[in-house]
Formats: C-alpha cells, structure tokens, sequence
C-alpha cells in the first residue's frame, strides 16, 4: 500500500505525494506518476502500488494540494487552474528525490495519464535527466512545449475515440520528436479517453488497458534498469 511522503525541491518548495516500494530490499527503477486531472485519488494510489508491485519505486506528487475533484466540471476548473510550468518544478523534484532514494537505481521514468499524460509530454521537454517517457492520452498546450528539447525514449500510448487527445495530434508530436532524432513509439487503441481507469467503468477498456499496461512496464524495465 502507498504511503504519504514529502519532501523538499529547490528554493524550499515542499512537494506531497503517494509513495510505493517494490519488494525486497534491492536497487530499483524508479518512476514518477502522474495523475488524472481529477486529482490524487484512490485509483491513482492504486496505480502507484501496481507499478511498484511491477518491481519499481514509484511516487505519484500531488500536484492539486490536497484538492480532490467531485464531477467532471470541478475536475477540469481544478486542471485549468494549474500552471503547468510550476507543476514541471514539482514534478522535477519528485524526479531528483526519487534519483537520490535509497531503494533507486538512479534512473528515473515519468508515466502519467490524461492531464498526467499531458505533463508527461511536457516533463519530457523540461525535466533533464529522465530516462522513459509514457503519456496516456494527453497532450500538452503547444506554448508550454518544445519538442527538440527531448532525449528520453517516448512511449504513448492513445485512444481512437478521444476528442481531445486525438491520433492527429499524437502523430504530430511523434513527427515532432523524430524530427530531432530522438524517438516515440506510438500506439492507438480500439478504445476511448481513459481506457485504463477501472474505477470508471463507462471509460474502461480491458483488454487495451492490459495491453497498454503490459507495454509501458516492458518499456520501463528496458529503459531504466
């Protein structure tokens, strides 16, 4: 089970978030997890502890402060209102306390989902030091994003049936990307927004979130042990 960590990054800051060991007593991969835009929530925990029964450490910040959204409106004033350069900082300092943990090997990989996605994308340009890179079904505001800044390998992972985060506009940071040289590997999914969250059955898609799933641990395990 997740427990609550918190830590300082720089200038002081205090970063909250929910943290999760694997087994053992061992080095291991480390990965920050990004949340949905309805906050850190208990499906986000639990995403937490199914990475780190995957074998890594993983800490999700929380980056509402304690804020939970009720509905889907609350949820995107809650996402609106946050400033996606200070959550970088936040998420940049999850990166460097989990670099600097006595469980990690000293690699560390970035996975998000929905707004998390989008600021996975995001971290990919502004965070150094990552090793892994997977959004789910996000995608960042276009000022707040300079593709040629990324080095990490980039995994995404979308849905055919999303209006907001579409396949045009994954395919178009792929061309992004690889127009520097550095890679993404994109996969699309007989599904829609939020297929992997099994607390909302309206949006859960089993068999493209066990697959989706399956890839980005595979990806992971390859990129930062």
């Amino acid at each position: 089970m997740s427990t609550n960590v918190s830590f300082e990054g720089i200038g002081g800051m205090k970063v909250n978030g929910a943290l999760s060991e694997p087994s053992g007593t061992g080095k291991a991969p480390a990965v920050v997890l990004v949340q949905e835009y309805w906050g850190l929530n208990d499906h986000v925990k639990s995403l937490v502890d199914r990475l780190a029964s995957e074998g890594f450490l993983v800490v999700a910040p929380d980056l509402y402060h304690g804020k939970l959204a009720k509905d889907a409106a609350e949820a995107g004033q809650l996402m609106n209102a946050l400033d996606t350069l200070e959550a970088m900082k936040e998420i940049g300092a999850t990166a460097t306390f989990l670099e600097g943990h006595a469980r990690g090997n000293g690699k560390v990989g970035i996975v998000g989902f929905c707004l998390g996605g989008a600021l996975s994308f995001a971290a990919a340009c502004h965070v150094e030091g990552l090793s892994a890179v997977v959004p789910f079904y996000g995608v960042p505001p276009a000022d707040k994003v300079d593709y040629a800044k990324v080095t990490a390998p980039v995994l995404a992972h979308f849905a055919k049936v999303d209006p907001w985060a579409t396949v045009e506009k994954a395919e178009a940071i792929k061309a992004q990307i690889e127009a520097t040289g550095h890679s993404m590997q994109l996969e699309v999914y007989d599904a829609g927004h939020a297929f992997v969250n099994d607390a909302r059955p309206e949006a859960y898609d089993e068999k493209s979130a066990k697959l989706a799933w399956q890839r980005t641990v595979d990806f992971l395990k390859k990129h930062l042990a």
